[in-house]
């Protein structure tokens, strides 16, 4: 399995003014729970989900921002799917990815 490029999603992530609190996999946890990025078989596309408690007033610019640093280090942020995040066995999260993501305002 190829390395995926972490060190570049940090630098958009970071650029973007967000940071990475935990990459699992092929997860990338964002510090505030809004979304979350997801590697894709490409190298150079990410899906972004969204926390179905997420305010969509407050992730519409944050989600553009960090499309807009992808493509300046020549990678794709996707709209992917809607998710809810729950409290698993011991110190675990369950993640459910449900349909995808449509605008809500």
């Amino acid at each position: 399995m190829p390395l995926k490029p972490l060190g570049i999603v940090r630098e958009i992530v970071e650029s973007a003014g967000m940071w990475i609190s935990y990459a699992y996999d092929d997860l990338v946890f964002l510090e505030h729970n809004a979304f979350l990025l997801q590697f894709t078989a490409n190298d150079r596309e990410l899906l972004v989900h969204t926390n179905m408690e997420a305010e969509p007033s407050e992730i519409k610019n944050a989600i553009a921002k960090l499309q807009k640093m992808a493509k300046n280090h020549g990678m794709i942020f996707t709209i992917g799917t809607w998710y809810t995040l729950t409290q698993a066995e011991g110190e675990n999260i369950r993640i459910e990815f449900l349909q995808p993501c449509r605008p809500r305002e």
